[in-house]
């Protein structure tokens, strides 16, 4: 069991990104005595509007750098001293991964080494009692297990078989993750999870690129026949699986996070237009009107299915939303907050069509 939980000192690593925003938000509400430090490089998916509600709380402090910079992880980790390391930083859209590898090469790779090799010597200075509360999360993804057929699920013991840039240095980092514990016994857990939906998300990733091109009277675009087939977590369920691993998980196990929610990349547009056509209807028809069907990315994985038989089994946890309610809640985020929809699309990113290299 983790010691000292409601004292916790947590270094969050990209917590200005879709996921380590909300997870900083949701330990703001469940651990309010822990103390937080956000180390984000603020690449174009870090935002720290996202976490502008909590900016000033006394234990939450914001340090901008880059997880590759050796000095600077060795200077917080001596001056921070957590308990308690999650580590979401990394690439993560796999069209931009097509595009340029070597940044996902850098940052997955390269940073998730960083992160290791001075953790585990500020790990190895703690004292016994201190060690033995110490944890390293990893946050990792299930697109490093390939691809699915029709039927079977990702178990943890499924072989690795990464089919993009980005699943490969993903899967990289969960082999150098694994490799610290047996050979360090450096205390670290992996968590695997599905595609994350839900407020922050940045609008490159196909749920909120729907959302606002819809609202923008702009074409819907479905990559290939739309048949490609995902499993959707709602990401405070996500949040609430990662505070449960880092509490009572075995260090060294990986634990696969599902939403348990299959979906075809078709049915998740249709069920934006149907949530839009009643909560901001169009002067004339439905937004189903606007779905056109594009060109497939390179290297579609055709379906990926989590089995979270493992974490429920052993840790008590299963996600709360169906895929119905977390949609509800998250049309309605994005239809509740344009001015942050606005400050990002303010920048470089115009929700144009990226992934079509071919290297």
């Amino acid at each position: 069991m983790h010691l000292d939980v409601m004292k916790n000192k947590y270094l969050i690593t990209g917590g200005a990104g879709f996921i380590g925003a909300n997870f900083i938000h949701y330990l703001m509400r469940d651990e309010p005595n822990s103390e937080i430090l956000n180390l984000d490089n603020l690449t174009y998916a870090g935002n720290l509007a996202s976490l502008t509600s909590i900016e000033n709380c006394t234990n939450y402090s914001f340090i901008q750098g880059d997880i590759c910079n050796k000095e600077l992880v060795e200077t917080i980790l001596k001056d921070f001293r957590p308990s308690t390391i999650v580590h979401f930083a990394a690439e993560s859209h796999v069209d931009r991964s097509i595009d340029g590898p070597d940044l996902f090469v850098r940052t997955n790779i390269n940073g998730t080494y960083n992160l290791l090799k001075h953790g585990k010597a500020y790990w190895q200075e703690l004292s016994d009692r201190e060690k033995t509360g110490f944890r390293f999360l990893h946050v990792s993804t299930d697109e490093v297990y390939g691809s699915l057929g029709n039927h079977g699920f990702f178990t943890e013991e499924t072989p690795y078989a990464p089919n993009s840039p980005y699943s490969a240095s993903k899967a990289a980092s969960d082999h150098l993750v694994r490799a610290w514990f047996h050979t360090y016994q450096f205390p670290v857990l992996t968590t695997n999870c599905s595609n994350n939906y839900g407020p922050y998300q940045f609008p490159e990733k196909l749920i909120p690129v729907i959302i606002l091109n819809a609202l923008g009277g702009k074409d819907l675009p479905v990559y290939g026949d739309g048949s490609n087939i995902r499993d959707w977590l709602y990401v405070t369920d996500h949040c609430k699986a990662i505070h449960r691993v880092i509490q009572a998980g075995k260090t060294g196990e990986t634990y696969n996070v599902g939403g348990h929610n299959e979906k075809s990349n078709l049915q998740v547009v249709k069920t934006i237009c149907h949530l839009l056509d009643e909560f901001e209807p169009r002067k004339k028809g439905s937004y189903l009107e606007q779905i056109t069907f594009v060109k497939d990315r390179p290297g579609h994985d055709q379906r990926y299915a989590i089995d979270a038989a493992k974490i429920q089994r052993d840790l008590g946890w299963k996600p709360e939303e169906s895929f119905e309610s977390g949609m509800r809640k998250t049309v309605q985020w994005y239809l509740e907050s344009r001015e942050w929809v606005n400050n990002i699309l303010s920048g470089g990113y115009r929700l144009q069509r990226i992934g079509l290299s071919q290297g």
